[in-house]
């Protein structure tokens, strides 16, 4: 690299332009490493003090700001246009209906049911959130309005999330009010006698942060019950709002609720721990009260009695006011409950198999579980029933019935049973629900995740469906209800076959459906993904978005089975709340929903190729998945994911990503032990989103113009090749390549050999003498391969297939992007350089607590870095106690300089290695954003 001066600091300009030079050299050696030659570039100059680490801050700074700035574009262009009077417009032609009754029904069906949950996906800070949201929602995206956001992070607590979620409802609601507005205005000038009779809900929403317990032992039975009584004062609070001029005497009413709400939202809040404690709280919120509200139902019904005597603008403030509580009740939503099968099937074999001798999956197991429920009897429970309750499951079910029975009465509330893969289990839940007198406001719903749950789900639903019990059940709540998650099951089999996989399941339910007598009650569909391609999300538009979770396909069958669909999507933690971000971004979002309802499909279309060629796709199919499949299992792939993927990452959630282990364990770790979001999050950061590509080229091998057709000529085929493209356009197998030369012993034996680097020429050899035992440089070389080969043969295909999704103006220009990327991983090669030549190169200290000079090496090559920094700060510590802190009158020379401390070493070694991490965990945002999500 050859910057203006020999002092002067290379500009992003300089980076981009050096690298498309180094890519030349690759047309004479494929195996020339373009990414990894910039980053031995920079740190040659980092390290002879011609760069510092303040200018690579200002370019990972300058990276990072076009990283929001790519992230705040392609938010406006999906949920574009923003802008509130063209949404307005929008909802404007699709109330076209001419007949009030057709109006009516249309808009008295939600588009869809919209959950927040609370996966780990706080990537930006808040403020880093409120630049893209501000920038995305004025249409600004330049470096003045996007790049104003401080780099520091959030810490980020589970009250921290819950507050994210409850500001994302909150304009949620605050778009579908004025969409409801909207309705009314266009109903009363079309069916002035009428229009007071419509009860609009063009959308339900709900949420499940500090409720879902899969995987989570840091949240409380009374943490879930005082989010609820904030949520329940919190949604009052806008309706006495709303209220305040049009009906005062109601807002005066539900304000003394929401006082009485409040003031038991404290109690909850407290220490409980004590009986005493506990006594007291529970006995406020279950004793009688004047201002206790459990039900909005005579509420709506005063509402909907004053707007018929009242004149229209009024009439139709009290008749939005109705619609938003017929929707959420008494909170901000519906709630969603989660646990895990197994904690349902450890609960449930206390009472049918106490000896432990029944396998919960046999026939023998469903016999017991169904004389159970005939046996079943309502047991009345208290909130000490539920404080002395040791099963997660079981506690579940009681804090719903404290819920229902002394917070809100009227919404139903989910209970998601995860890694659900057996009938029993869907039967116990249900068994719970009827033992505490719940059965008729909690909806039971498995979640197919799994490769056992996605292959076997249509044989579950079956059987299931086939149980007296719960068609009795099914009907008394009016639906069927199931969940399908994309992040789990596209860590396990692929996101293509995951996504292939779940749209069979949606087919099988409605013919389980129709087999078993169900047609009468409705389907709900909760389909859980995230915001990456990885987990779910097609990014190109937001139709192949909602086509990619439930495609017209799988719709078409619950239409012709006359079955009515009830769907329902996620918008998963931070990144999922952006499109909530603001007022103009929650209306754009809701409006774009509303245009494409998706319960909706064309019955008349012909068959698509995909589903009719099955001789074609479901080989297709098959292939794709078996190649996920061996990477999965592959100790390549498993050791090249774990080896210090973890490390790459931010802390994202308040459930953490890495479970504790030792150092032994952190070298044999199996990729089952790290969750869906870090795995994906980790391939992104590598450089190569393996769950999205792999496996799709060498899939068409041998038949490649064949399956070129019919991926051309299916729409469900190009949407495919659609994500295909997009994931392949941000990915760089020779930056998985360069990962595996930082742990490569020849590279660093060689790197001083010309003598032009002796201020480092020890600390190179020490680590080229510490790496020749290390696997790692051979694992990436291995893994690159074979993500090579099959990235040839998708090469092939792609070329069969014309690009239905070329560029515009508003998206970056694909070069341009690669090549940031490209630069940001060189410079995050370059401070790894730099972390570990000042870990070998600091002094040798004694070991202490089990660990070693050694361990705390391997601490820092595995991206443990808070860990490792933690031992050298121990070792080394910078403030001694003084000897002026003590009155003695006799004299002492000692301590001198020498003996006061250890500054020197922190200035030299464990300051470049915090602060050269700290950059490095700002790359990985930027490249986060790049990629449109975290993980």
């Amino acid at each position: 690299m050859t910057p203006p001066s020999a002092t002067a600091a290379p500009t992003i300009a300089d980076l981009n332009t050096r690298l498309a030079q180094l890519h030349q050299q690759t047309a004479e050696n494929p195996q020339f490493n373009p990414v990894f030659q910039l980053a031995l570039d920079l740190s040659r100059k980092l390290e002879s003090g011609a760069l510092s680490l303040d200018a690579i801050e200002a370019l990972v700074a300058e990276l990072e700001c076009e990283g929001l700035r790519v992230r705040a574009a392609r938010l406006d262009r999906i949920a574009g246009p923003i802008a509130p009077d063209a949404n307005d417009n929008a909802i404007e032609a699709l109330a076209a209906q001419d007949d009030f009754t057709a109006f009516a029904v249309h808009w008295q069906r939600p588009a869809a049911h919209v959950v927040f949950t609370a996966h780990p996906t706080f990537l930006l800070s808040r403020a880093q959130s409120e630049a893209v949201r501000t920038s995305a929602s004025n249409g600004d995206f330049s470096e003045a309005n996007v790049c104003v956001a401080p780099a520091q992070r959030d810490t980020i607590t589970l009250d921290y999330e819950h507050d994210e979620a409850m500001a994302a409802l909150t304009r949620g609601q605050a778009a579908r009010d004025r969409i409801n507005a909207h309705l009314f205005r266009i109903a009363a000038q079309r069916w002035p006698k009428k229009w007071k009779s419509l009860q609009p809900m063009p959308f339900r929403f709900a949420s499940w942060v500090g409720y879902d317990m899969d995987g989570r032992t840091d949240i409380s039975w009374s943490t879930s019950i005082r989010y609820r009584l904030q949520e329940k004062a919190l949604r009052l609070t806008s309706y006495i709002a709303a209220l305040q001029t049009v009906l005062p005497s109601m807002a005066a009413r539900l304000d003394r609720a929401r006082a009485h709400t409040q003031e038991m939202a404290e109690h909850f809040a407290a220490d409980l721990s004590a009986p005493e404690a506990l006594s007291k709280a529970a006995n406020a919120l279950t004793a009688d009260h004047a201002d206790k509200l459990i039900s909005l139902v005579p509420v709506i019904a005063e509402l909907e009695d004053e707007a018929r005597h009242a004149e229209t603008d009024v009439a139709r403030e009290l008749l939005v006011v109705a619609a938003a509580m017929r929707a959420d009740g008494l909170g901000m939503g519906w709630i969603h409950f989660r646990v895990n099968s197994s904690q349902l099937q450890n609960a449930i074999r206390q009472r049918i198999d106490p000896e432990g001798t029944l396998n919960l999956a046999s026939q023998a197991a469903l016999v017991r579980m169904r004389e159970l429920l005939a046996e079943v009897k309502p047991l009345r429970s208290n909130f000490a029933a539920l404080a002395i309750e040791n099963s997660t499951a079981v506690r579940q079910f009681l804090a719903m019935a404290q819920i229902l029975g002394h917070i809100d009465a009227d919404a139903p509330i989910r209970m998601l049973v995860a890694e659900c893969e057996q009938p029993t289990t869907v039967l116990a839940a249900l068994y719970y629900a009827e033992m505490f007198g719940v059965a008729d406001k909690v909806d039971v719903s498995p979640l197919f995740e799994t490769e056992t749950a996605l292959e076997h789900g249509g044989r579950f639903l079956d059987a299931v469906l086939a149980e007296p019990a719960y068609r009795a059940y099914a009907r008394r709540r009016g639906r069927v209800a199931i969940q399908t998650g994309f992040s789990d099951a596209g860590r396990f089999v692929g996101q293509i076959p995951a996504a292939l996989a779940i749209e069979r399941l949606q087919g099988r339910l409605a013919e389980a459906m129709v087999a078993n007598g169900l047609t009468d009650v409705s389907a709900l569909v909760f389909n859980t993904g995230g915001e990456s391609m990885g987990r779910g999300c097609h990014p190109s538009s937001m139709e192949d978005r909602l086509h990619w979770q439930m495609p017209p396909w799988a719709r078409r069958k619950f239409l012709r089975a006359g079955v009515r669909l009830e769907p329902e999507v996620s918008f998963q933690g931070g990144d999922g709340y952006l499109w909530f971000g603001s007022d103009e971004l929650a209306l754009a979002t809701l409006t774009r929903l509303t245009e494409q309802p998706l319960w909706q499909a064309d019955t008349s279309t012909p068959a698509d190729p995909f589903y009719r060629r099955t001789d074609l796709s479901l080989d297709f199919y098959r292939a794709i998945r078996d190649t996920q499949h061996a990477h999965l299992e592959s100790r390549t792939y498993s050791r090249a994911i774990t080896a210090f993927g973890l490390g790459l990452l931010n802390d994202t959630g308040s459930r953490k990503a890495r479970r504790q282990s030792d150092l032994a364990a952190d070298r044999t770790m199996s990729l089952r032990q790290i969750r869906a979001i870090p795995h994906n999050a980790i391939l992104q950061q590598l450089g190569y989103p393996v769950n999205v590509i792999a496996g799709v080229g060498s899939a068409a091998e041998g038949n490649q113009e064949e399956i070129a057709a019919l991926l051309r000529d299916s729409e469900r085929g190009r949407a495919l090749v659609r994500l295909v493209r997009a994931a392949n356009a941000l990915a760089s197998i020779k930056t998985v390549a360069a990962f595996g030369e930082l742990f490569n012993s020849a590279y660093w034996s060689s790197r001083p050999y010309r003598g032009d680097e002796q201020r480092i020429a020890d600390g190179c050899l020490r680590l080229a003498e510490y790496l020749t035992k290390d696997d790692r440089a051979g694992v990436y070389r291995r893994l690159a391969s074979r993500l090579r080969v099959d990235a040839v043969k998708l090469h092939r295909l792609l070329t069969m297939i014309p690009d239905d999704a070329p560029q515009d103006s508003s998206r970056p220009e694909r070069e341009a992007t690669r090549r940031n990327i490209g630069a940001l991983q060189a410079l995050r090669l370059t401070l790894f350089q730099h972390m570990f030549l000042r870990t070998v190169m600091v002094p040798q200290f004694s070991r202490a607590n089990d660990i070693s000079h050694d361990d705390v090496m391997e601490m820092f090559f595995t991206l443990r870095v808070e860990d490792g920094l933690a031992q050298l700060r121990r070792a080394f510590p910078v403030h001694l106690a003084s000897i002026d802190d003590f009155a003695i009158d006799a004299p002492s020379d000692y301590p001198d300089e020498s003996a006061t401390g250890y500054a020197q070493i922190h200035r030299d070694f464990i300051e470049p290695i915090e602060r050269s991490y700290a950059l490095s965990l700002r790359i990985g945002t930027a490249i986060a954003n790049e990629f449109g999500a975290h993980g």
